[in-house]
C-alpha cells in the first residue's frame, strides 16, 4: 500500500463526505421529479404527509447533515444558520399540507449541504455571511415582538378605554 501524506488523506476525505452530503440532500429533497413540471420533491417530503411522527423524522434526517458539519468542525454561526433551515422546516412542515408543500419548495438539506460546501471552501467568508443572517434573524424577530407588543398595548388600552 502506498504511502498518503496525512493532508492529502483528510482532503480526501472532506471529498467524500461531501460527496455523501449532497446525495442525501438529493434525496431528501429533490429526488423525485413531479411530471409535466420542472419541479422536484424527495423522501422527505413524502415521509413529511404522515403527521407529526413524518416531519419528525424529517428533521431528523435533516439534523444528519448537522451532525456531520459539526463533526467536520463548521463554526457556531455555520451551525445555527443550518440549523436554523432545519427547525424553520421542521416548524413550517407541522402545518397540514401547506407545511408540506412549503417542506418540498424549502429545501433545507439542499441548503445545508450548500452552505457546508461554501464553508469547506472558504471559512471565513461562510462565518460572516453567516453571522449577517444570524443578525438579521435577530434583528427581525426583535422588530416582530416589538409590533406585536405593541399592538397589544394599543388593543388592551382600547378595549379598557
Amino acid at each position: 500500500m502506498p504511502f498518503v501524506e496525512p493532508w492529502k488523506e483528510k482532503i480526501r476525505d472532506k471529498k467524500e463526505i461531501r460527496r455523501r452530503l449532497e446525495r442525501l440532500a438529493w434525496l431528501l429533497d429533490s429526488s423525485i421529479p413531479i411530471p409535466g413540471t420542472r419541479f422536484s420533491i424527495g423522501l422527505e417530503a413524502l415521509i413529511g404527509l404522515v403527521p407529526f411522527v413524518g416531519d419528525l423524522v424529517g428533521v431528523l434526517l435533516s439534523a444528519t447533515i448537522l451532525a456531520e458539519a459539526a463533526r467536520l468542525g463548521a463554526g457556531k454561526s455555520v451551525l445555527a444558520r443550518m440549523a436554523f433551515n432545519v427547525a424553520l422546516e421542521g416548524l413550517v412542515g407541522l402545518i397540514p399540507l401547506a407545511g408540506d408543500a412549503f417542506d418540498a419548495a424549502w429545501k433545507a438539506n439542499q441548503r445545508n449541504v450548500r452552505l457546508l460546501g461554501a464553508w469547506l471552501d472558504g471559512p471565513a467568508r461562510a462565518e460572516r455571511s453567516s453571522k449577517l443572517f444570524l443578525f438579521m434573524v435577530i434583528l427581525g424577530l426583535t422588530a416582530f415582538a416589538a409590533v406585536t407588543l405593541s399592538l397589544t398595548y394599543l388593543l388592551l388600552r382600547w378595549l379598557v378605554a
